[in-house]
């Protein structure tokens, strides 16, 4: 017997001999398993039991084996005196409290095809260790998992703009330039680009959002990839703008080498990107507030329709000239953003705000794009679960990557259904 096993037994009821349970021959009534604590401390919090004719309100202590208690050292902690029952496996040995005074014990049974549905999960080398099951769960348990997924995926990355948050004195405008910063970077060079924004503070770039050259001139002097030799007409402007810029605000160049050009497509080339950046700065004043106002993609997406500075048109790199090409920001990292950025940012701005409508837009917004292409949709896709939108997407995604990847079937829907099958 797995302890969680013995955890997930008290908390939904489900132990076989949930009739006969008794201490010194008083029988036992649960009347609140009580709340799941998952941190330190007991492992059921505010539990209510009939024990007798008598009512207990506290704590519940789980164990494999009664002895654990003291092999967990919690005879030595004050803070399990409250235990009103020590729930175990195998009672092996009498729990006295602090005081002296005996601990009501009880062992718990689980039905014999539930635990061994369970062990089969926790054994399966599947992709997904219920995936001949899961064909089977209804639709309403599928779509109400997912639901719950995607909010928890959205909070998940709101943490990270909660961070950044607070770590610009609450400067929500700062904030949200950072985190889309990240996302034009995309999975390669999404540090390099967030490092380009903390180091380029959204007010410098502000001050000069009315002429692309120079915001061009400060992000690709900050990012260090701005070459020092003579070149075009262009870089030399460049050069000549970031260096009276750079003494004036007295900005510190970042390192190139922190840039990745190997096994990416040119047109994701950090270069490509930073103009594009540059150009979605000086076409979109108060960018974020216009996001705010928009609960449609397709109007959303006229926000995003950018494209390089003309010297781009014609390069990929500094003084390696190339055939011409406008280079608009593909469909693709629009999509991107809006998974990345946009719907995280307005989720978290929602909390921050209480709007409880901006979280409903960010969730309406991932329900009018694309699913996401991947590796991880396409599985999904193979077992039968269709990805429609990146509200599904994004909702398997976290599905796979927090719950089946670690076995936390205990702790997920699906789980639940096939281990009760």
């Amino acid at each position: 017997m797995h302890e969680e096993f013995l955890h997930y037994l008290w908390k939904y009821q489900l132990y076989s001999n949930r009739e006969s349970l008794s201490y010194n021959s008083e029988s036992i009534h649960v009347l609140e398993p009580g709340d799941h604590n998952t941190d330190s401390g007991p492992d059921f919090f505010n539990s209510k039991i009939k024990l007798g004719n008598t009512l207990w309100a506290g704590n519940v202590e789980i164990h494999l084996k009664s002895s654990d208690w003291k092999l967990h050292n919690h005879h030595t902690n004050n803070c399990y005196d409250n235990v009103i029952l020590h729930v175990v496996g195998n009672n092996d040995e009498q729990i006295l409290r602090s005081n002296g005074e005996p601990i009501p014990t009880v062992e718990i049974r689980s039905p014999e095809n539930m635990y061994n549905q369970y062990i089969y999960l926790m054994q399966s080398n599947n992709w997904v260790p219920c995936e001949t099951f899961i064909g089977k769960v209804d639709n309403f348990t599928m779509l109400s998992w997912k639901e719950a997924l995607l909010v928890e995926r959205l909070q998940q990355k709101s943490q990270i703009i909660h961070q950044r948050y607070c770590n610009n004195g609450n400067n929500f405008e700062q904030t949200f330039y950072e985190t889309l910063a990240s996302n034009f970077g995309f999975r390669t060079n999404a540090l390099p680009f967030e490092l380009l924004a903390k180091s380029l503070p959204l007010l410098v770039l502000a001050k000069h959002k009315d002429q692309v050259q120079l915001l061009e001139a400060l992000l690709f002097g900050q990012s260090g990839l701005l070459p020092n030799t003579d070149g075009s007409s262009y870089v030399k402007q460049l050069q000549k703008d970031y260096n009276h810029l750079k003494a004036k605000y007295n900005l510190q160049t970042g390192s190139a080498s922190m840039w990745k050009f190997m096994r990416m497509r040119p047109q994701n080339f950090p270069t490509i990107r930073i103009s594009q950046f540059a150009n979605l700065i000086y076409n979109s004043s108060s960018l974020f507030s216009k996001i705010l106002e928009i609960d449609n993609a397709e109007e959303l997406k006229k926000l995003f329709n950018i494209k390089v500075s003309e010297y781009w048109e014609t390069h990929y790199s500094f003084n390696k000239q190339s055939d011409i090409k406008v280079k608009y920001l593909g469909i693709d990292s629009f999509y991107n953003i809006v998974v990345n950025t946009i719907a995280p940012v307005l989720f978290f701005y929602s909390n921050v705000k209480s709007q409880p409508l901006l979280a409903e837009r960010a969730i309406s917004l991932l329900e009018q794009i694309p699913a996401e292409n991947n590796k991880v949709t396409r599985s999904w896709n193979q077992l039968g679960i269709t990805c429609c939108n990146s509200f599904d997407s994004q909702a398997l995604i976290q599905l796979k990557n927090i719950y089946c990847k670690d076995r936390k079937c205990l702790l997920c829907r699906i789980g639940n259904k096939v281990i009760k099958q």
